[in-house]
């Protein structure tokens, strides 16, 4: 006979989201604030474009972009810059009012409100940083960059929903991606086979993530600490391999062994889209599958509602027959797992040889996309998504000659990262039961 699950069920919020009248009340008006804000920015941008008297109008022409290894033809065309911005700018003010009278009458603002400012507010952005330059705006390389920069992330931020809504901590995300990149080129470049060394990424991770469990359930550890310990162990052991090992001998230990490039026939032909998503390695379509897939585990299996119990209630889950300790281990390994499988990104999947440090803050980065997506794997992704798209844009923005001073465009990222945390998350809860040992 199965367990039965309906006293935990009850006790499991569905969704971080405040029920509370009064705190409904103060939380309400956000959106219409942050619209407002995106709205006065792109006014200024209007004024801006208004007084350098650059309306950005050009020739309808193709361009030459390059792709993995492949090279494919992309149309080009112009708008005019100040009818733009000025069309895209009453967008947003509507945009901003809409959600001040949905806000006024407490019900919930459409998620089609969403997606129209952002596109708005960066179509707005784009087209005030374009104006008047002879440099097209590569659109296709700028997505097909921010979703490279996106992958590690995005499964760093998997790894840390499947941890912490089981009441683990998991600050060695940052570890996991760099033993996992370690682990990737090492074996792939001894067997001279990229596949191998997709194996033996998850497998690394998933040992850090091993030892995280160990130290956080067995001995009841700190798990921010042990996590701390766990980024300083992996960055020490793999600087010192990278310095002796491979260092002495690159053709065997850490020659480049990339990845090769699957295209999906008639999905990869769809303009501008199609190169970005469906050109792409068997790295990437793992990802697409991890995160449809844990979306649905996470709120639509068994395996999922027993995960999200021992995250809120151990001991409700505990009194029905959940093992509450073996589970945390299970999916701190598997969270492990995946985040060394987004490791391998930084070799394999990006054809690279391994490089000390090459994480590079990666897995801080996931942590605050998973917090920023209120521990939900669709909202991790739109988060992680966010990051790549910012610091790519900032690349591109450069390359193209933009106004916008270059100190300004490296802040890019983590000011958009900042502003999404205090504008357009606001409030969110973590796992009850998070970081708290469990004793039966």
């Amino acid at each position: 006979m199965s367990t039965p699950l309906i006293p935990v069920t009850a006790g499991i919020p569905s969704e971080n989201v405040p029920t509370d009248p009064e705190v409904l009340g103060r939380i309400s008006y956000r959106w219409p604030t942050t619209y407002g804000v995106l709205a006065l920015v792109a006014l200024l941008g209007f004024v801006g474009t208004l007084l350098r008297r650059e309306d950005g109008w050009q020739q309808s022409t193709t361009y030459q972009s390059r792709y993995g290894d492949q090279w494919f033809t992309i149309p080009n065309f112009s708008v005019p810059a100040l009818l733009t911005i000025i069309i895209l700018t009453a967008v947003l003010i509507a945009s901003a009012v809409y959600a001040f009278v949905v806000a006024r009458s407490r019900r919930e603002l459409p998620a089609w409100v969403h997606i129209v400012v952002g596109l708005a507010f960066v179509l707005a952005f784009l087209t005030w940083a374009g104006a008047g330059k002879t440099s097209v705006i590569p659109i296709t390389s700028l997505l097909a960059g921010a979703l490279a920069l996106s992958v590690p992330l995005i499964f760093g931020a998997m790894s840390g929903v499947i941890c912490e809504r089981s009441g683990i901590i998991n600050i060695a995300i940052e570890g996991q991606l760099l033993f996992g990149a370690f682990a990737a080129a090492v074996i792939a470049s001894f067997f001279a086979a990229p596949y191998l060394g997709l194996v033996a990424a998850p497998i690394a991770g998933a040992a850090v993530g091993a030892l995280l469990a160990w130290f956080s359930v067995q001995y009841q550890v700190n798990q921010i600490i042990v996590g701390v310990v766990l980024n300083t162990l992996v960055l020490g052991l793999t600087s010192f391999f990278f310095s002796t090992v491979l260092a002495d001998n690159r053709e065997t230990w850490n020659a480049r062994q990339p990845l090769g490039i699957i295209e999906i026939p008639i999905l990869s032909q769809i303009p501008i889209v199609g190169p970005v998503l469906f050109r792409q390695t068997i790295l990437v379509y793992l990802m697409y599958a991890a995160v449809i897939l844990l979306q649905f585990m996470l709120f639509r299996s068994r395996w999922g509602l027993r995960t999200r119990a021992v995250g809120e209630h151990p001991k409700a889950a505990d009194t029905v027959g959940i093992k509450v300790n073996k589970r945390r281990v299970w999916n701190t390994i598997l969270g492990g797992a995946v985040a060394g499988l987004g490791g391998a990104f930084f070799t394999v999947g990006s054809g690279l040889a391994f490089g000390r440090e090459m994480s590079a803050g990666n897995g801080f980065i996931a942590l605050a996309a998973m917090i920023m997506g209120k521990w939900n794997p669709t909202g991790a992704l739109i988060a992680a998504l966010l990051f790549g798209f910012s610091k790519n844009l900032g690349n591109v923005l450069s390359s193209i000659g933009s106004p916008i001073p270059s100190q300004l465009l490296l802040m890019l990222p983590y000011v958009i990262t900042i502003f999404a945390v205090a504008g357009l998350v606001g409030r969110v809860r973590a796992p009850a039961a998070e970081g708290i040992p469990y004793t039966k």
